[in-house]
Protein backbone atom coordinates (compact mmCIF):
# COMPACT_ATOMS: atom_id res chain seq x y z
CA UNK A 1 0.00 0.00 0.00
CA UNK A 2 1.24 3.42 -0.94
CA UNK A 3 1.02 5.68 2.34
CA UNK A 4 0.26 9.11 2.10
CA UNK A 5 2.20 11.76 2.29
CA UNK A 6 4.39 13.02 5.63
CA UNK A 7 7.67 11.42 6.40
CA UNK A 8 6.28 10.40 9.94
CA UNK A 9 3.72 8.21 8.00
CA UNK A 10 0.83 9.58 9.90
CA UNK A 11 -2.52 8.91 7.78
CA UNK A 12 -3.89 11.91 6.10
CA UNK A 13 -7.57 12.74 6.49
CA UNK A 14 -9.71 14.09 3.79
CA UNK A 15 -12.75 15.76 3.98
CA UNK A 16 -15.02 15.47 0.80
CA UNK A 17 -17.43 17.30 0.18
CA UNK A 18 -19.62 16.58 -2.84
CA UNK A 19 -23.81 15.87 -3.39
CA UNK A 20 -23.21 13.36 -5.87
CA UNK A 21 -23.35 10.32 -4.02
CA UNK A 22 -21.27 8.18 -6.92
CA UNK A 23 -18.83 10.67 -7.63
CA UNK A 24 -18.54 10.65 -3.55
CA UNK A 25 -18.22 6.98 -2.95
CA UNK A 26 -15.67 6.58 -6.14
CA UNK A 27 -13.94 9.25 -4.27
CA UNK A 28 -13.85 7.70 -1.13
CA UNK A 29 -12.95 4.08 -2.27
CA UNK A 30 -9.80 5.60 -4.30
CA UNK A 31 -8.11 7.69 -1.14
CA UNK A 32 -9.23 5.04 1.38
CA UNK A 33 -7.01 2.29 -0.91
CA UNK A 34 -3.74 4.36 -0.70
CA UNK A 35 -4.25 4.63 3.12
CA UNK A 36 -5.95 8.12 3.72
CA UNK A 37 -8.94 8.88 5.96
CA UNK A 38 -11.99 9.99 4.22
CA UNK A 39 -14.73 11.91 5.68
CA UNK A 40 -17.88 12.43 3.28
CA UNK A 41 -20.06 15.53 3.24
CA UNK A 42 -23.08 15.57 0.99
CA UNK A 43 -24.00 19.41 2.33
CA UNK A 44 -22.22 23.10 3.14
CA UNK A 45 -23.70 22.85 6.60
CA UNK A 46 -22.53 19.09 7.24
CA UNK A 47 -19.17 20.20 5.92
CA UNK A 48 -18.74 22.65 8.28
CA UNK A 49 -19.64 20.32 11.06
CA UNK A 50 -17.31 18.23 10.14
CA UNK A 51 -14.54 20.35 9.57
CA UNK A 52 -14.52 21.22 13.18
CA UNK A 53 -15.22 18.30 14.44
CA UNK A 54 -12.34 15.83 12.44
CA UNK A 55 -9.59 18.96 11.61
CA UNK A 56 -9.15 17.28 8.32
CA UNK A 57 -5.47 17.74 6.69
CA UNK A 58 -7.41 18.59 3.76
CA UNK A 59 -10.85 19.76 2.16
CA UNK A 60 -11.60 18.96 -1.09
CA UNK A 61 -15.00 21.03 -2.09
CA UNK A 62 -17.91 21.12 -4.15
CA UNK A 63 -18.65 24.68 -4.95
CA UNK A 64 -22.48 23.25 -5.61
CA UNK A 65 -24.49 22.31 -2.90
CA UNK A 66 -27.91 21.25 -2.19
CA UNK A 67 -27.80 23.91 0.79
CA UNK A 68 -24.79 26.46 0.38
CA UNK A 69 -22.87 27.84 -2.37
CA UNK A 70 -19.23 26.24 -2.25
CA UNK A 71 -18.03 29.79 -1.50
CA UNK A 72 -20.04 30.78 1.32
CA UNK A 73 -18.74 27.26 2.58
CA UNK A 74 -15.60 28.67 1.98
CA UNK A 75 -15.80 32.00 3.54
CA UNK A 76 -17.48 29.94 6.48
CA UNK A 77 -13.99 28.04 6.99
CA UNK A 78 -11.89 30.57 6.41
CA UNK A 79 -12.89 33.10 9.19
CA UNK A 80 -13.37 30.39 12.06
CA UNK A 81 -10.35 29.65 13.88
CA UNK A 82 -10.56 26.03 13.90
CA UNK A 83 -10.54 25.72 10.04
CA UNK A 84 -8.74 28.64 8.75
CA UNK A 85 -5.33 26.65 8.37
CA UNK A 86 -6.93 23.65 6.29
CA UNK A 87 -6.07 23.93 2.49
CA UNK A 88 -9.13 23.48 0.51
CA UNK A 89 -9.50 22.22 -3.41
CA UNK A 90 -12.62 23.29 -5.09
CA UNK A 91 -13.97 20.89 -7.87
CA UNK A 92 -14.56 23.32 -10.68
CA UNK A 93 -17.75 21.79 -13.20
CA UNK A 94 -16.88 23.58 -16.58
CA UNK A 95 -19.67 23.66 -18.80
CA UNK A 96 -21.24 25.65 -20.77
CA UNK A 97 -22.61 29.27 -19.49
CA UNK A 98 -25.95 28.73 -19.74
CA UNK A 99 -25.97 24.34 -18.02
CA UNK A 100 -27.66 24.92 -14.81
CA UNK A 101 -25.60 23.51 -11.76
CA UNK A 102 -22.25 23.88 -13.94
CA UNK A 103 -19.75 26.95 -13.49
CA UNK A 104 -18.75 28.98 -16.24
CA UNK A 105 -14.92 29.66 -17.14
CA UNK A 106 -15.37 32.93 -15.05
CA UNK A 107 -16.37 31.65 -11.52
CA UNK A 108 -13.79 28.74 -12.14
CA UNK A 109 -11.33 31.69 -12.42
CA UNK A 110 -12.72 33.44 -9.29
CA UNK A 111 -12.46 29.78 -7.15
CA UNK A 112 -9.17 29.42 -8.14
CA UNK A 113 -8.11 32.95 -6.99
CA UNK A 114 -9.23 32.18 -3.62
CA UNK A 115 -8.71 28.40 -2.31
CA UNK A 116 -5.19 26.89 -2.40
CA UNK A 117 -6.17 24.67 -5.66
CA UNK A 118 -8.78 23.65 -7.78
CA UNK A 119 -9.75 20.83 -10.48
CA UNK A 120 -12.53 21.15 -12.91
CA UNK A 121 -14.59 18.10 -13.55
CA UNK A 122 -15.73 15.78 -14.58
CA UNK A 123 -12.01 15.21 -12.98
CA UNK A 124 -8.74 12.35 -13.36
CA UNK A 125 -8.56 10.52 -10.13
CA UNK A 126 -4.88 10.51 -10.47
CA UNK A 127 -4.84 14.09 -10.90
CA UNK A 128 -7.22 14.71 -7.96
CA UNK A 129 -4.51 12.78 -6.49
CA UNK A 130 -1.32 14.30 -7.30
CA UNK A 131 -3.20 17.87 -6.21
CA UNK A 132 -4.13 16.60 -2.95
CA UNK A 133 -0.50 15.77 -2.26
CA UNK A 134 0.78 18.55 -3.06
CA UNK A 135 -1.58 20.73 -1.11
CA UNK A 136 -0.64 18.73 1.72
CA UNK A 137 2.94 18.83 1.23
CA UNK A 138 3.11 22.91 0.82
CA UNK A 139 1.22 22.58 3.91
CA UNK A 140 3.99 20.75 5.62
CA UNK A 141 6.95 22.33 4.24
CA UNK A 142 5.33 25.91 5.34
CA UNK A 143 5.07 24.62 8.60
CA UNK A 144 1.55 25.26 8.75
CA UNK A 145 -0.22 22.31 10.41
CA UNK A 146 0.73 19.05 12.47
CA UNK A 147 0.47 16.51 10.50
CA UNK A 148 -0.15 14.38 13.85
CA UNK A 149 -2.48 16.35 15.88
CA UNK A 150 -4.10 18.31 12.62
CA UNK A 151 -3.80 21.19 13.85
CA UNK A 152 -1.66 24.80 13.35
CA UNK A 153 1.31 24.50 14.12
CA UNK A 154 4.69 26.86 13.42
CA UNK A 155 4.25 30.05 11.64
CA UNK A 156 0.30 30.30 12.42
CA UNK A 157 0.64 30.21 16.15
CA UNK A 158 3.08 32.67 15.64
CA UNK A 159 0.78 34.75 13.77
CA UNK A 160 -1.99 34.61 16.19
CA UNK A 161 0.40 35.47 19.02
CA UNK A 162 0.69 39.07 17.35
CA UNK A 163 -2.79 39.41 16.39
CA UNK A 164 -4.00 39.03 20.18
CA UNK A 165 -0.87 40.78 21.89
CA UNK A 166 -1.90 44.35 21.92
CA UNK A 167 -5.84 43.25 21.89
CA UNK A 168 -7.48 43.07 25.73
CA UNK A 169 -9.44 40.55 26.80
CA UNK A 170 -7.54 37.50 25.88
CA UNK A 171 -5.95 34.67 28.05
CA UNK A 172 -3.31 31.90 26.54
CA UNK A 173 -3.24 28.52 27.82
CA UNK A 174 -0.11 26.41 27.61
CA UNK A 175 -0.57 22.64 28.06
CA UNK A 176 1.76 20.08 28.44
CA UNK A 177 1.22 16.63 28.56
CA UNK A 178 3.71 15.01 31.68
CA UNK A 179 5.17 11.66 31.08
CA UNK A 180 4.18 11.61 27.31
CA UNK A 181 7.99 10.41 26.43
CA UNK A 182 8.05 7.72 28.62
CA UNK A 183 4.82 6.30 27.68
CA UNK A 184 5.80 6.42 23.66
CA UNK A 185 9.44 4.71 24.86
CA UNK A 186 7.28 1.91 25.87
CA UNK A 187 4.33 1.78 23.85
CA UNK A 188 5.68 3.49 20.23
CA UNK A 189 5.31 6.35 18.13
CA UNK A 190 2.36 4.99 16.49
CA UNK A 191 0.21 5.14 20.25
CA UNK A 192 2.33 8.41 20.69
CA UNK A 193 0.56 10.02 18.05
CA UNK A 194 -2.58 8.41 18.86
CA UNK A 195 -2.41 10.46 22.34
CA UNK A 196 -1.51 13.64 20.13
CA UNK A 197 -4.59 13.31 18.04
CA UNK A 198 -6.94 12.80 21.18
CA UNK A 199 -5.69 15.42 23.11
CA UNK A 200 -6.28 17.29 20.08
CA UNK A 201 -10.01 16.04 20.09
CA UNK A 202 -10.17 16.55 23.79
CA UNK A 203 -9.17 20.56 23.14
CA UNK A 204 -11.88 20.70 20.24
CA UNK A 205 -14.35 18.82 22.51
CA UNK A 206 -13.71 21.16 25.40
CA UNK A 207 -13.84 24.61 23.61
CA UNK A 208 -16.93 23.72 21.26
CA UNK A 209 -18.90 23.16 25.36
CA UNK A 210 -17.09 26.11 26.88
CA UNK A 211 -15.22 28.13 24.87
CA UNK A 212 -16.20 30.53 21.57
CA UNK A 213 -15.88 30.64 18.03
CA UNK A 214 -13.54 32.25 17.89
CA UNK A 215 -10.98 30.73 20.17
CA UNK A 216 -7.49 29.17 18.98
CA UNK A 217 -5.97 25.67 19.20
CA UNK A 218 -2.30 24.97 18.07
CA UNK A 219 -0.03 22.66 18.49
CA UNK A 220 3.26 23.91 19.61
CA UNK A 221 5.62 21.23 18.82
CA UNK A 222 6.31 17.76 20.87
CA UNK A 223 3.93 17.01 23.86
CA UNK A 224 2.78 21.07 23.89
CA UNK A 225 -0.54 22.67 23.18
CA UNK A 226 -1.47 26.37 22.89
CA UNK A 227 -5.25 27.58 23.88
CA UNK A 228 -6.10 31.14 23.15
CA UNK A 229 -9.41 32.11 24.39
CA UNK A 230 -11.37 34.40 26.20
CA UNK A 231 -10.17 35.61 30.05
CA UNK A 232 -13.45 34.90 31.46
CA UNK A 233 -13.43 31.51 30.21
CA UNK A 234 -9.86 30.07 31.03
CA UNK A 235 -10.69 28.34 34.42
CA UNK A 236 -13.55 26.52 33.22
CA UNK A 237 -12.06 25.50 30.25
CA UNK A 238 -8.44 24.41 32.41
CA UNK A 239 -10.66 22.41 34.56
CA UNK A 240 -12.40 20.41 32.43
CA UNK A 241 -9.54 19.72 30.46
CA UNK A 242 -7.34 18.41 33.07
CA UNK A 243 -10.39 16.53 34.61
CA UNK A 244 -11.20 14.43 31.32
CA UNK A 245 -7.43 14.32 30.15
CA UNK A 246 -6.33 12.50 33.45
CA UNK A 247 -9.83 10.06 33.74
CA UNK A 248 -10.10 9.43 29.38
CA UNK A 249 -6.15 8.86 29.19
CA UNK A 250 -6.10 5.75 30.91
CA UNK A 251 -7.59 3.93 27.72
CA UNK A 252 -4.45 4.28 25.77
CA UNK A 253 -2.59 2.01 28.66
CA UNK A 254 -2.47 -1.80 28.17
CA UNK A 255 -5.03 -3.04 30.57
CA UNK A 256 -3.30 -6.83 30.82
CA UNK A 257 -0.90 -5.13 33.23
CA UNK A 258 -3.51 -3.28 35.90
CA UNK A 259 -3.24 -0.39 32.93
CA UNK A 260 -0.27 1.92 33.45
CA UNK A 261 2.50 -0.39 34.99
CA UNK A 262 4.63 0.07 32.04
CA UNK A 263 4.93 3.61 32.00
CA UNK A 264 4.02 6.63 34.36
CA UNK A 265 0.78 7.92 34.43
CA UNK A 266 0.27 10.60 31.79
CA UNK A 267 -1.20 13.90 33.02
CA UNK A 268 -2.10 17.12 31.53
CA UNK A 269 -0.60 20.75 33.17
CA UNK A 270 -1.72 23.73 31.86
CA UNK A 271 -0.19 27.37 32.97
CA UNK A 272 -1.83 30.53 32.16
CA UNK A 273 -0.98 33.88 30.90
CA UNK A 274 -2.95 37.28 30.34
CA UNK A 275 -2.27 41.06 30.42
CA UNK A 276 -3.96 41.04 33.99
CA UNK A 277 -1.82 38.13 35.18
Amino acid sequence: MILPYNRNMVKACLLFVEADIDVSNMTKIYFIGMGWDVYPAASGSDALKMASRVSPHLIILDPILPDMDGLEVFRALRTNTRTAHIPVIFLAHKKEEKDEGHLPLGAIQELASNADDYITAPFDIEELKLRARGALRRSEWENLIDPRSRLPAGRLIKDQLRRIIHQPGWTLLDAGINNFEPFRDVYGIEAGDDVLRFTAMLIGEVIDELGTTSDFIGHAGADNFIIITREEKADAIKARLKARFNREILAYYDSTDGGTSKAPVMTLSIGIASPNL
